[in-house]
């Protein structure tokens, strides 16, 4: 499974900061995108995106998005979906909040319509392991800011 890395040399291992201003505004978790989800989110529509991209930043700021609902089948409410109806079908991004690390966006797709408002089993065995490996990923994440 890949994840977003930047080349960027003020960035850690997997694309983000965690040094936060002092500002006095809300801060921000980092997100961290498992697999495709980030080249999934890109290849949808513009208006999509744009909701999907606020929705995520709600989440980075402990907020949740109006569109947003906790997925069924994870056991908590630590792993959430924000749906988008319209240009031309429904689409969902899947993101995790468990981790204190970063919200990890796990799966970013466009559902077709074969069981009704249901997820598809093959999207919810995707989400499954990708949530795994973004407790994985939560670890490593942990490990590197106790060293620093």
């Amino acid at each position: 499974m890949s994840r977003c890395v930047t080349s960027n040399s003020n960035l850690y291992t997997y694309g983000y900061n965690p040094k936060m201003t002092t500002s006095g505004a809300p801060p921000v978790k980092p997100l961290v995108w498992i697999g495709s989800s980030k080249k999934d989110l890109v290849a949808l529509p513009a208006l999509v995106v744009d909701v999907f991209g606020y929705g995520l930043y709600l989440a980075q700021t402990g907020s949740r998005h109006e569109s947003s609902k906790v997925l069924r089948g994870f056991g908590d409410a630590g792993v959430l979906e924000i749906i988008e109806s319209g240009a031309g079908g429904t689409y969902r991004a899947v993101y995790t909040v468990r981790f204190e690390a970063a919200v990890f966006v796990l799966h970013v797709f466009q559902k077709k319509s074969k069981s009704g408002i249901a997820t598809p089993k093959p999207d919810m065995e995707l989400i499954e392991a990708r949530l795994k490996r973004a407790a994985e990923i939560a670890q490593e994440m942990k490990r590197e800011l106790k060293k620093s």
